[in-house]
């Protein structure tokens, strides 16, 4: 059964006038949320998300409970904000660990992320971080614009390409932490993130005394740094851990495929005279053209992709968008149906999972599949005294 111990601190730091940060930690769930939008209703979307996402994630403690829990918080914030008008375009990052139960009742740690909140998993003196930033200078290091070194410079390193309560969908990241017995995690605002390098947040959260007081550390340390946003914290430690049957790393988001791409028609060039250096040069232009039109045509059905028609899992070939005026082709139905899948799962489907190749895409929707056998096996063979079993949780957290 996994257990942890833990223990959180927030602070308003040094510069801010309101802290507009929330945690909430206790032994089964973590969550930190670091609210943006001006006149206080940052802290207002930042306390929403976490009084929704703790009242959801108790009615359903299953990987999917808890990423339904992140949606209704999104829900929640976008429909307060146009109730309350002088609160609109609040948001907040959310950043949540919590012990997640299968179909055989078996516990796991699930992280969920949105934002630029960071989680850090500390093991034996080294420190990995788990989640990716949200934000556009980040993007921009993935894509090889700018180096991690840039970006923590960057003037738009604080503008998130996600966040909770900003539009109507939201996608969510969603990690199962493959953890040991004295493992810790950290969770944090970016307060903490960006007055601390690396290896000091590893020796600080390293601390082997006691969780309060690593905490108090790192809170101490980032306000010694300059303390120039807010600051929380969260520890954990695990005193047991069960690895996921099955683990899951994917965006999850139930947002429809971005609308098509429509090429515009070239305006209409002047009337030139047909001279040899014209002709040469239409010539190179028609052969660059046909380059074009044959890269593009390679691009457009390069990859495939599994996708739900009407209730059963499909594989096309091409983007799920279209490139231009090619269009994804449905190749060819998969044996399984929607049903046959684990909700999670569908909920992928519908929002399309690439592959490389069609064998590919076929070995996932069978992998898909058996994934959902195994649930409906262990649900079976599950007996009832085991859904009563409960798990025995210590708290040194400050609530």
């Amino acid at each position: 059964m996994t257990r942890w111990r833990c223990a959180a601190a927030t602070d308003i730091g040094l510069v801010r006038q309101s802290n507009q940060d929330a945690v909430y930690v206790d032994g089964a769930l973590a969550v930190v949320a670091d609210g943006m939008g001006g006149h206080a209703a940052g802290e207002v979307a930042a306390q929403i998300a976490v009084a929704t996402v703790r009242e959801g994630y108790y009615a359903d403690e299953s990987v999917e409970g808890l990423v339904a829990a992140v949606e209704r918080a999104n829900a929640a914030i976008v429909r307060d904000a146009k109730e309350n008008p002088e609160r609109f375009g609040m948001g907040t990052t959310l950043l949540a660990v919590a012990i997640t139960y299968d179909y055989a009742g078996a516990s796991s740690p699930t992280l969920v992320h949105v934002g630029d909140s960071r989680a850090y998993q500390l093991r034996d003196g080294a420190l990995r971080q788990l989640t990716q930033d949200h934000s556009v200078a980040e993007e921009w290091v993935r894509l090889g614009r700018l180096t991690p070194e840039e970006a923590a410079v960057h003037p738009r390193r604080h503008q998130l390409t996600r966040g909770v309560g900003v539009e109507e969908e939201v996608a969510v990241d969603v990690l199962s932490i493959d953890a040991l017995a004295g493992d810790r995690i950290l969770l944090c605002s970016d307060g903490l993130s960006n007055e601390l390098v690396p290896d000091e947040l590893a020796r600080l959260a390293g601390d082997p005394t006691d969780l309060e007081d690593a905490v108090e550390g790192l809170v101490a340390a980032a306000r010694a740094s300059g303390g120039h946003d807010n600051i929380s914290v969260v520890l954990l430690e695990f005193d047991d851990v069960v690895p996921a049957a099955a683990p899951i790393h994917r965006t999850v988001t139930s947002a429809p495929p971005s609308a098509e791409t429509i090429g515009r028609p070239r305006s209409p060039s002047r009337p030139r005279r047909f001279t040899g250096r014209v002709v040469l040069g239409v010539i190179a232009f028609f052969a660059v053209a046909a380059g074009v039109v044959a890269l593009t045509h390679w691009y457009a059905y390069s990859s495939y992709y599994l996708a739900d028609y009407q209730g059963a899992v499909v594989i096309y070939q091409g983007q799920p968008s279209g490139v231009l005026w090619y269009r994804p082709i449905l190749l060819e139905a998969t044996p399984y149906s929607m049903g046959e899948l684990r909700p999670l799962d569908q909920r992928a489907v519908r929002a399309t999972i690439p592959e490389p190749t069609l064998d590919a895409a076929k070995s996932y929707a069978k992998n898909l599949y058996h994934q959902w056998r195994l649930g409906v096996t262990s649900t079976t063979t599950t007996t009832t005294a085991s859904s009563g079993s409960t798990s025995t949780t210590t708290t040194t957290g400050r609530g």
